[in-house]
């Protein structure tokens, strides 16, 4: 008798090298990690108390499978708000975090033997998510233009095929921090439109965002009161194939209490809703509406917690970019530096040595796909009583390291 195999879809999706050399800091002691991409601020009070306050008056039973129209509302006055676009309830899926969202969003869109188009280096997931579903992803690595990533137009030309379905890219970006402009997010509406493509846009990290050419017409960050990165919602009209992920987990500093939405046509958002009920149902009514509040009462908090990371990533940067052979390109968001390191040809075996030697965890620029081998990704969303000293065995490692040219 023939034992049952796994499916070959499950089979092709990679182990998380980002996962791997954690499991490795986790079994030692004194780690400072800055491997995973998640700030050690807590959640605001405002929002656990919303959150237990639901639970009391009886907020846990089911929500419809969109998610609660009080917060579909919360959301469209929010991107009003940020980005003066006029987005109806109708337009908005909820779910149980931006990974859920990316999740539902692909499984709508590709079937097995289709291709998607993936700006790379990427957070892994999105790309695994594609070949769970027994599609291919196809990473087309950015290009380099100076101190600045941008999206390099002949690759993607090049990787068009017949069974390309979907374009998916990330901006602000995990782990470049960098930040499309108007003109670029412009080029790849354009590109999805000639080609027939669905443009999936991850816009998690458009709070973290540290200035330039973002700034929303006519939204909060015209206004001054703080800054806010471009979103393709901005150019796209309420018939493109687009859909934007977006999530309180780096905004609001909720990253365990996962709850998201995405924002695409209203044909598109049914479709979701309709097989969100074979997934998740819905995200958690009680934290829907700790959702509420955190969109009503956090934007003090969000503008003093960009201004801490703006720091954080000065200061790490000044220091890196200290150390030779390091090229260090301009984060524009997010909360992650990709330093390069000439010479290096293996990030993980480089990453694994580091944490072995130094009891320092970051994430190998390899986990990231096509394009991100030879850098390292350092998150700086931690304490500076963790970066100071993190930093300080970073530059001395890479400066001793036979591997790197100096």
């Amino acid at each position: 008798m023939h034992s049952p195999t796994f499916a070959p879809s499950a089979e092709r999706v990679p182990v998380s090298r980002i996962r791997a050399l954690a499991d490795v800091a986790f079994g030692m002691a004194d780690v400072l990690s800055l491997q995973f991409g998640e700030s050690t601020l807590p959640t605001p009070p405002y929002v656990i108390e919303a959150v237990n306050r639901a639970a009391q008056e009886g907020w846990t039973y089911y929500s419809p499978n969109q998610g609660l129209p009080s917060l579909r509302d919360a959301i469209a006055n929010l991107i009003a708000r940020l980005h003066a676009v006029e987005i109806d309830p109708s337009e908005i899926q909820v779910n149980s975090g931006g990974v859920q969202a990316l999740n539902l969003a692909i499984k709508c869109v590709v079937d097995p033997g289709d291709e998607a188009i993936v700006l790379s280096p990427n957070w892994p997931n999105g790309s695994a998510m594609v070949e769970m579903f027994g599609a291919r992803a196809v990473e087309v690595p950015m290009a380099r233009a100076g101190q600045r990533f941008m999206p390099d137009v002949e690759a993607m030309e090049s990787a068009v095929t017949a069974r390309t379905r979907l374009l998916l890219y990330a901006s602000p970006s995990n782990p470049l921090g960098w930040t499309a402009t108007v003109a670029e997010q412009q080029m790849l509406l354009d590109f999805a439109r000639q080609h027939g493509l669905w443009l999936l846009t991850d816009e998690v990290y458009e709070r973290i965002y540290y200035g330039g050419q973002g700034r929303a017409e006519g939204g909060l960050g015209q206004a001054g009161s703080g800054q806010i990165a471009p979103s393709i919602l901005k150019l796209s009209s309420r018939e493109d194939a687009v859909i934007v992920v977006n999530s309180f987990s780096k905004t609001y500093c909720m990253t365990g209490w996962r709850l998201g939405w995405m924002v695409s046509r209203a044909d598109f958002v049914q479709k979701a809703a309709q097989l969100n009920e074979f997934i998740v149902s819905h995200a958690p009514t009680m934290i829907q509406r700790g959702g509420e509040a955190a969109i009503a009462q956090g934007e003090d908090d969000i503008a003093a917690m960009v201004e801490e990371f703006q720091e954080r990533r000065d200061f790490c940067a000044g220091m890196l970019r200290e150390v030779s052979g390091v090229n260090l390109p301009e984060p524009e968001g997010a909360f992650y530096l990709f330093p390069q390191l000439e010479g290096i040809d293996d990030s993980y075996q480089f990453s694994l040595d580091l944490l072995r030697k130094t009891h320092v965890a970051v994430a190998p620029g390899s986990a990231f796909g096509n394009g991100g081998e030879g850098s390292i990704r350092i998150c700086y969303a931690p304490g500076m009583d963790v970066l100071k000293p993190a930093m300080e065995r970073i530059c001395e490692f890479i400066a001793s390291y036979g591997g790197v040219k100096q």
